[in-house]
């Protein structure tokens, strides 16, 4: 199934809305999949394309600095919270 680019940016959307507000809790791949009702693969393919325009900021490590082996945390960029934040006053 193909999926139309102006659906992909509204689901992005939908995506940084919610690390808006969950901000400055990281949220897992899987936790933001189940938010926005998308597969945990397809989310992850956005999560990467806004990566790669740095609006995301992908977290490969937990607290105590050990890496994911097949995890990912995900978090707003400092950039994107800044328009965020604008936009909402």
């Amino acid at each position: 199934m193909r999926i139309s680019e102006e659906k992909k940016k509204k689901i992005s959307e939908q995506i940084l809305s919610l690390l808006f507000q969950e901000n400055p809790h990281l949220l897992f791949t899987s936790q933001i999949a189940k938010e926005v009702a998308r597969d945990e693969e397809f989310t992850k393919s956005l999560l990467e394309e806004m990566k790669e325009k740095k609006l995301v900021v992908k977290i490969t490590k937990n607290k105590e600095g050990i890496t994911y082996l097949k995890r990912l945390r995900w978090k707003l960029s400092e950039k994107a919270y800044l328009v965020y934040k604008e936009a909402q006053n």
